[in-house]
């Protein structure tokens, strides 16, 4: 497979993105931390693929990225007022919400009942979400190595396993977004990141959505 990489200045780089997300190719594009590669959450060969070009264990799951907080329902089961609040306060930003997945997602995208979602706070991922809708995203690397922050450092470890880099410049890289857990009766920090378990209690106990 050859890997092109098209500067998002190009009028035709979001066209054939889709084009290419549409049949289960595979797509990098940058994020607010990280490059990502991704592919729209119900295509299944499309997150077969995406285990394939990464070399990813398929017992851990890929995380969504969603354009929107209405389009949470398509994903998730079980949303709650603590989900809302969360979302709407956080979102789009560092902020992973684990909760009850949805029955009829693809049972490839993980092997467990819940999944995390999040929505990315960066205008180009958040353009492709809008075209394509939640997608299963992972960092745009080979499992286990460094996570890339610009196109070229994509090529060098997905070049020939992806069809296409929109190349969007740099990404600020940093820390990864706190991941929390929803699915049980209180919520349990993942992972530390940007918001700390103070900052959710306090908007989960304020007043009000």
């Amino acid at each position: 497979m050859k890997t092109q990489i098209i500067p998002v200045s190009d009028p035709l780089a979001y066209s054939v993105a889709q084009d290419l997300l549409e049949v289960g190719e595979l797509v990098a594009f940058p994020t607010d931390t990280v490059y990502g590669v991704g592919t729209p959450v119900f295509n299944k060969q499309g997150i077969a693929n995406l285990y394939t070009a990464k070399l990813r264990d398929t017992t851990k799951a890929i995380p969504i990225l969603l354009s929107d907080v209405a389009e949470l329902t398509r994903v998730a089961a079980r949303i709650s007022d603590t989900v809302m609040k969360l979302a709407q306060r956080y979102w789009p930003g560092p902020l992973t919400l684990v909760m009850h997945r949805c029955t009829d997602l693809p049972p490839e995208l993980s092997p467990y009942p819940t999944i995390g979602v999040r929505m990315p706070d960066h205008p180009i991922a958040l353009n492709i979400l809008r075209m394509m809708g939640p997608m299963a995203v992972t960092s745009a690397n080979l499992s286990g190595q460094v996570n890339a922050c610009t196109a070229q450092e994509v090529m060098a470890q997905l070049g020939g396993r992806i069809a296409m880099i929109l190349d969007g410049g740099q990404t600020p890289g940093g820390i990864p977004s706190t991941v929390v857990d929803l699915s049980g009766i209180e919520p349990v920090i993942l992972r530390t990141g940007p918001i700390s378990l103070d900052d959710i209690e306090r908007v989960i106990h304020s007043g009000g959505l």
